[in-house]
């Protein structure tokens, strides 16, 4: 059974808000017209506002036409594909690199399933899932450098 954090009634700052019809969620603030009326539009507008000034600041190149009878020497992928692109440019058996590509939204699909007893979401009460997602990260930050280094040094970042 989980712990409840009852509202203290005596308290003068919560019969105040309570007198005013506030107060009935666990915060003391309504959704509206706080966050909904003020919040929401400001961080919208914040978020269009980044968007044009970083498209004003850093355009994007369009660079030289395209040739399809010319490959490029070093093709590389997005960068959110550079983890599973480093996975199959070092796996010398393509079949494996397929299976462990294929393993990532398997293991992915794992995760919530590791100590699924434990009711606390906290991380630091769940040792192993935090562990688990830490590693994967680290590894999945270790594959996607190593995708921007050439093969001889991508596996040890250049370091040895």
């Amino acid at each position: 059974m989980a712990t409840l954090k009852k509202p203290d009634l005596n308290d003068p700052k919560l019969r105040e808000k309570l007198a005013k019809g506030m107060g009935h969620n666990y915060y003391g603030e309504p959704a509206w017209p706080n966050d909904l009326l003020y919040i929401f539009p400001v961080v919208i507008m914040g978020s269009i506002a980044l968007c044009i000034g970083l498209a004003v600041l850093d355009p994007a190149m369009v660079g030289e036409p395209a040739n399809p009878f010319a490959t490029p020497l070093e093709i590389l992928p997005e960068w959110y594909l550079f983890p599973v692109f480093q996975i199959l440019r070092t796996v010398p058996n393509k079949l494996l690199g397929i299976s462990l590509m294929a393993g990532i939204p398997l293991g992915l699909i794992l995760v919530p399933f590791i100590e699924n007893v434990n009711k606390f979401q906290n991380p630091f009460r769940r040792p192993v899932a935090t562990a688990v997602f830490l590693f994967g990260t680290l590894v999945t930050m270790w594959l996607g450098i190593g995708a921007t280094f050439p093969i001889d040094k991508s596996l040890t970042l250049g370091l040895f």
